[in-house]
């Protein structure tokens, strides 16, 4: 990646040791620090560090807002990057949708949180594009492999925290800790009260709840045709409407305008007025026909998946969803618990096996399910959706799990085209001739 250089012994800068060269300067992350003895066999004009770009670039003058959570992260910083837009800020926005600068998106889908220096870079071009805030995810991963080292978070928010990633951290007590250590400075904090499993420092600290004080409170809520809700922070209260559905987005919508109330001087007021216009996440209980009702959900965790189902329990559920290859086995069997808890038709299928047999994955889901009569197995994901769509009845629900607005299965590293939501409104097209 090629920055604007001045008054430096270097024209251009890289974090790849095999890029370096007498006109380029190696930045040196706690990531490739093993890669520094190759990076000066090639002579590298010098060796800074992502404090001295971001000292450089006087990067000092974005406010970085960063979101953490098993669940929520993606549409609670969407919401954010929504309501300061609408408020009239410019505002920068990096995650698992890609990067977008006020309203334009800048690049597609990468990591939710890429490299230091990939960060760094998009918190430069947001700068110049006038950005006071600068908006991103914050993985577990990125923590653990420190992407996001010494950045100076203005505020850092947790959504939520239950199983995930133990693949990668090996233990849930692993992985809390993990997420805990994001909020262990003096930094402002907004933190779910309700989440209760985390620990963090109490210094400049702000939570948020429905059912327990906190500095922002849920008072009232309904949840038919959208949110409809009273916030109250303090001795001001308000009311506010969101377009999205769901008793877990009440949480998303309630974290984004507790920070954008903590970082501004807007009133409750003028926040909550604007709620109005954010409509949700491409992928995120994304309503892809409304007769009959299909939703699409990225939920692919045991919690994920009992928060969609849940939030439609008083309605006659088909559930269509696998589990991933190479990822944490011990959740498929709570998965296949929730959706015989909820559903009334199962569709298990292929989501993502990677290198593993997808009917091992769903054998493995198949054991938390004590509905036997109620399940079909159909490999083929596009099979199953068709299916579980002509066996509907009056007033059923199809929900299609696990992959969102993805685009691809990933089968033994082959990323085959494949968007649920585009495979439902082909059926739907044929099917119904609309």
């Amino acid at each position: 990646m090629t920055y604007p250089i001045q008054n430096q012994p270097f024209t251009h800068i890289t974090d790849d040791s095999k890029m370096c060269n007498e006109t380029c300067a190696f930045v040196l992350t706690s990531q490739n620090e093993k890669y520094l003895e190759n990076a000066q066999k090639n002579n590298p004009a010098a060796v800074v560090t992502p404090q001295f770009l971001y000292d450089f670039y006087e990067l000092n003058t974005i406010k970085l807002i960063g979101i953490t959570g098993t669940n929520g992260k993606t549409t609670t910083a969407a919401a954010i990057y929504s309501i300061l837009l609408d408020l009239g800020e410019n505002v920068g926005f990096q995650g698992t949708r890609g990067f977008f600068i006020n309203d334009e998106k800048i690049e597609d889908k990468t990591l939710t949180t890429p490299s230091i220096l990939k960060t760094l870079q998009h918190m430069y071009q947001a700068k110049e594009k006038g950005c006071t805030y600068f908006v991103m995810e914050v993985s577990s991963h990125a923590i653990v492999q420190k992407r996001i080292e010494n950045l100076p978070f203005t505020l850092k928010i947790l959504t939520n925290i239950t199983q995930d990633h133990l693949d990668y951290h090996g233990t849930f007590e692993e992985y809390w800790r993990v997420k805990s250590s994001f909020f262990n400075d003096d930094s402002l904090k907004l933190i779910n009260k309700d989440a209760k499993k985390i620990d963090f420092n109490i210094k400049n600290a702000y939570t948020y709840a429905l059912d327990v004080p906190a500095s922002f409170n849920i008072l009232a809520y309904s949840l038919n045709n959208g949110i409809t809700a009273a916030i109250k922070h303090f001795d001001t209260q308000e009311e506010f409407f969101s377009p999205m559905h769901g008793f877990f987005n009440l949480y998303n919508i309630t974290a984004a305008i507790a920070s954008v109330k903590l970082l501004t001087d807007y009133t409750l007021k003028e926040i909550c007025a604007v709620c109005e216009n954010f409509a949700g996440v491409s992928g995120r209980m994304e309503v892809v026909c409304d007769r009959p009702l299909i939703i699409v959900d990225f939920a692919h965790t045991p919690d994920g998946m009992d928060k969609v189902l849940d939030s439609l329990k008083e309605k006659k559920l088909s559930v269509v969803f696998g589990a991933g290859g190479n990822r944490d086995k011990t959740k498929r069997v709570q998965m296949g618990r929730i959706a015989n808890r909820y559903g009334k038709k199962i569709y298990l299928t292929m989501d993502n096996p990677r290198d593993e047999d997808p009917l091992d994955i769903i054998e493995d889901i198949r054991d938390g399910i004590q509905k036997h009569d109620i399940v079909k197995v159909i490999l083929d994901r596009k099979e199953a959706i068709t299916t579980a769509i002509d066996e509907l009845e009056d007033e059923d629900i199809l929900l299609v799990l696990g992959k969102g607005d993805e685009e691809y299965i990933e089968i033994a590293n082959q990323k085959i085209p494949f968007d649920d939501r585009e495979v439902i409104r082909a059926i739907v097209k044929e099917k119904f001739n609309r």
